[in-house]
């Protein structure tokens, strides 16, 4: 069973940072269970959300589906909520108060409650109410700045810093602490995770570095964004990339000794001035040999050397196979459950364990059964 076994969750169906977190609990071995709300005709852009949906961000947890702007459906809601250790919505401000399931109301209801809230900007603010996305997020927080080319446009990391990193794991590490503080405290309390705060979180080392002079505001021009020669990406012959990350002299001088590469000019690793020049000779040099045959000619060292692969080379790659990084959940090749525990188990639920979830929330048999057939309302959504 997973480390948090025993634990209640209910969650109000989202996107981005708000499934992952409840997906990650589930994972964990909570109970989670997601309203959602009562879907209408199904359009083709709908069946398309459907797809995404049905993917890995949803798995292990039942799906309900309620009307809350009707009475009963929200005191359904409320229901469930008396009975959870903790709640995650991922609303605007002011939406949750206005179905009448804000905090006040729940903890009301609930004094243990753990009532987590992740959105862009924050519960406060000029910007509180205002729409935004990730790449919005980053970028006031000074990390989208940070990335891209010398002299280029900065680049968007995906949506992984904002919605994610500075989403998703910040409101599981909040809802987390604040679980820990209700056992000894026995009062619940609001989590304001807000995705701008924690992008700007995951930047302490870079705004540590900039304080002391090793980093400047200049794309591509320090150690870690691609401006030193022994970290960043190079094509190799065959038109792919490797990835170089040798940070530290020995696993330099091992990275420039398993490619055979003896070059007195690319020895000063430290010297800024000279990085422009290294890298352009370590690129002519990449491009002379495939990207698998550098891989073979590093391969067992320390030269911190790796394949830059796509999503369908990741899951096969012999060190994701060996420790089953990815796994196959319904034919869809996901991420497995993370982080690994040494008597815990975190594992996705089956769809006959997922059906058995409700069972544990001790609502009565007529509630269950109401909550039962509202989820199949929803094939979208696994149940």
């Amino acid at each position: 069973m997973g480390p948090l076994t025993g634990i209640k969750v209910v969650e109000f169906a989202g996107i981005g940072p708000g499934p992952f977190c409840a997906m990650m609990l589930s994972d964990m071995g909570a109970d989670v269970v997601c309203i959602d709300r009562v879907r209408g005709p199904v359009s083709d852009a709908d069946l398309t959300l459907g797809k995404a949906r049905a993917g890995a961000m949803q798995r292990g947890r039942p799906v309900i589906n309620l009307d809350l702007k009707q009475p009963d459906p929200v005191s359904t809601a409320l229901e469930l909520i008396e009975r959870a250790d903790a709640l995650i919505e991922g609303f605007r401000p002011g939406v949750m108060e206005r179905l009448g399931l804000g905090p006040d109301a729940c903890l009301q209801r609930n004094p243990r409650l753990v009532y987590g809230r992740v959105t862009g900007w924050g519960q406060d603010g000029p910007l509180a109410r205002t729409a935004g996305h990730d790449i919005d997020y980053i970028a006031i927080a000074g990390v989208l700045g940070c990335i891209g080319e010398p002299g280029g446009p900065p680049v968007p990391p995906l949506n992984l810093v904002g919605d994610f990193g500075g989403g998703a794991m910040l409101l599981a590490f909040g809802v987390l602490c604040a679980l820990l503080e209700a056992r000894s405290s026995g009062r619940g309390q609001v989590v304001d995770a807000a995705m701008l705060d924690g992008a700007a979180l995951l930047m302490a080392n870079i705004y540590s570095r900039k304080s002391m002079g090793l980093w400047t505001n200049e794309r591509g021009s320090n150690a870690l964004d691609g401006g030193a020669p022994w970290y960043g990406v190079y094509e190799c012959a065959d038109g792919r990339f490797v990835a170089l990350g040798a940070i530290e002299p020995q696993f330099y001088a091992v990275l420039l000794e398993k490619c055979g590469i003896d070059d007195a000019s690319l020895r000063p690793q430290w010297d800024p001035s000279q990085w422009p020049r290294q890298r352009e000779r370590l690129a002519g040099i990449f491009k002379t040999q495939t990207r698998d045959a550098w891989c073979a000619r590093t391969a067992g060292s320390d030269a911190c050397l790796a394949p830059v692969l796509d999503l369908d080379e990741a899951p096969r790659h012999p060190h994701c196979t060996a420790r089953e990084v990815f796994i196959e959940v319904d034919g869809i090749v996901q991420p497995a459950p993370a982080p690994r525990f040494s008597r815990s188990e975190a594992e996705i639920r089956t769809p006959a364990a997922i059906e058995t979830v409700l069972d544990r929330w001790g609502l009565d048999a007529e509630t269950v059964k109401l909550l039962r057939r509202n989820s199949a309302k929803d094939s979208s959504r696994p149940i």
